[in-house]
Order: structure tokens, then C-alpha cells, then sequence
């Protein structure tokens, strides 16, 4: 079986962070990277041994050597890049949140079924073999409570990606789907949502923390701010279980669980069995098995949350 060829669109520090993941992966390889500035797509195709570069994520997505297109733009420029992926028959792993708006992430979603075309969003944190294993371990009993906050100070600059509406910017968009996404793995859709928080000069939500309440009074508490430093770790509350998520809780290297009737047990990460290695071995996967979504991060799921971010932002407003 040849290698999966993966073109890098954009080349900043996410992009080059993955490229390295899939370079060092056994049958996978880097073949081209993307970017508007050629010499940024040069220098990063050098750094990762990719053969070709491309002044524009149009020139990449056609490439006939791609197979697969990682889309690590700025969340406003998802849509377009995989939008041209798409069009050339190219499996897609895309950066969280799968696009900026609600519309766009329809839309995205929308296109890769009619072409019947593998699309995916990149939760890393949904791959971390220790939030795996909370996910799938059955001694919680029932979960009732998750509490999970994101957060630190970033200096405003409204020309930064995190403070302008135009790049997609805001808390909820760029931390809030941590939290958020560990409440949707472990609880699902909240039958309500109730938000507090405030804005920046710029109209982004600058900093948040909600309140999502499930059947049977289950419930998660979250929180992300580009204001403060936050613990940034978990907690998951089981009738029979407990489990405490090292910070960064999204990509925890430890992880204890305890219970009124066991020793608490201790679970570290293996450095090389991480998210990103994950997410990309799921892209190799489900092409191998003709598969064009993912089992474990589903594109109803993204749908789902593209909404609840949504409306957590329209409560701030």
C-alpha cells in the first residue's frame, strides 16, 4: 500500500505542529504545502520534506498527488479550502471549529456527502487515549457532572486572529470548544444552555462560562476567557466513578480515577500514541475501509456544536 500523500494548507504553528505528526507517521508523507505567501509554503514543504509548494490553497488542493488536505487556515478561511478540496476529490481534515458559522459548517458538511467524500473535523482531544478511555470506561455508572474550564490572558489586539470577528475570533470559537466538547462526548445535547460572559471592543466574546443542563438534572459547567489564567483541567463526576483530567484537560498526560470502592488508579500518556497521531491515523483508516466519515467524531457531532456555540454566543451578545 503506497503512502497517504497529505498536503499542509497554511503554514503556522498548528499546521507545522501536525505536518511533523504526519511526516513521522509510518505510511504517511507530507507532499505539498499550501499557502498565500510562497515563500512561507517553501520554507514549511523544506522543514517537513514535502516535494511541492503553492502560492494559493487552490494550487494544493489540485495538486493530483494529494490525497488527503489538512486545513489549518484561520477559522474563517475553512470553508474555501475545504470547499476546494472537496472539488477535487481529496479527503479532508480540518482544523476545529469546522468553519466560523453555523451556514458554513452546513454547507461544508453538506458538500462532502453529495460528493461522497471523507471530511472530518480535527478534535484532537476526541483521539487522546486517556479522554478515550473515560469515554468508554463503563464503571461511572451514570455521569452527572462535568466541569472543565479553558482560559488565559491574551493581550487585545484587534487585528489578532483570537480578537477579530472577520478571522473567526473569540473565546467560545477557539477554547469553548474544549469544554463544550467534552460535555457533548460524555453527555451529549444539552437540553438547555444558559450563558453569562462579556465582549471585547472588537464585538468578540472576550471571556464565557454556561450552564448546560441534561435529562434527569445531569448538568456541565464550563468556562474559557481570553481575559485570565484558568486551572485548565477537568473533572467528571460518575455515580460510581470519578475521573480528574491533568491540565490541559484537552490534551491531558495524566489521568486518575477514583470511586468509594476502588484504589484510585493513575493512567500517563504515552508521548508517541497522542491526538494528532490519532486524528491523522483515523483519516489513513477510513480511507482504507472506504469510509467517509469518522465513528469517533462524527460530522453530525461538529453540526451540533457549530449551533451550541452558536447560541452560547448569541446569549452574550
Amino acid at each position: 500500500m503506497k503512502d497517504l500523500a497529505w498536503g499542509i494548507a497554511a503554514t503556522g504553528g498548528i499546521a507545522r505542529t501536525v505536518g511533523a505528526v504526519i511526516a513521522a507517521e509510518p505510511g504517511m508523507r507530507v507532499a505539498a504545502v499550501g499557502s498565500r505567501d510562497v515563500t512561507r509554503a517553501r520554507e514549511l514543504a523544506g522543514v517537513l520534506g514535502a516535494e511541492s509548494a503553492y502560492g494559493s490553497y487552490a494550487e494544493l488542493c489540485a495538486d493530483p498527488v494529494v490525497d488527503a488536505v489538512y486545513v489549518a487556515t484561520p477559522h474563517a478561511q475553512h470553508l474555501e479550502v475545504a470547499e476546494a478540496a472537496i472539488a477535487n476529490g481529496k479527503a479532508v481534515l480540518c482544523e476545529k471549529p469546522l468553519a466560523a458559522s453555523v451556514a458554513d459548517t452546513e454547507r461544508m458538511v453538506r458538500l462532502a456527502r453529495e460528493a461522497g467524500i471523507f471530511l472530518m473535523e480535527a478534535m484532537w482531544m476526541r483521539f487522546n487515549p486517556l479522554i478515550r478511555r473515560v469515554a468508554t470506561d463503563p464503571r461511572f455508572g451514570e455521569i452527572r457532572s462535568v466541569h472543565a474550564s479553558f482560559g488565559f490572558s491574551s493581550p487585545y489586539d484587534p487585528l489578532h486572529r483570537l480578537w477579530a470577528p472577520e478571522l473567526g475570533g473569540g473565546a467560545l470559537l477557539d477554547l469553548g470548544i474544549y469544554p463544550f466538547g467534552l460535555a457533548q462526548l460524555l453527555l451529549g445535547r444539552p437540553e438547555r444552555l444558559s450563558m453569562t460572559g462579556s465582549l471585547a471592543p472588537s464585538g468578540v466574546d472576550a471571556e464565557a462560562a454556561g450552564l448546560l443542563t441534561y435529562p434527569g438534572g445531569r448538568r456541565a459547567l464550563v468556562e474559557v476567557s481570553l481575559r485570565g489564567a484558568f486551572p485548565n483541567s477537568a473533572y467528571v463526576v460518575g455515580t460510581e466513578m470519578r475521573a480528574d483530567l491533568q491540565a490541559p484537560f484537552w490534551a491531558p498526560k495524566r489521568l486518575v480515577l477514583s470511586g468509594p470502592s476502588m484504589e484510585p488508579e493513575v493512567y500517563d500518556l504515552d508521548p508517541a500514541d497522542n491526538g494528532y497521531a490519532g486524528e491523522v491515523r483515523e483519516v489513513r483508516q477510513a480511507l482504507a475501509e472506504g469510509r467517509t466519515e469518522s465513528a469517533v467524531m462524527p460530522l453530525d457531532e461538529s453540526v451540533a456544536m457549530a449551533r451550541l456555540l452558536a447560541d452560547a454566543r448569541e446569549q452574550i451578545s
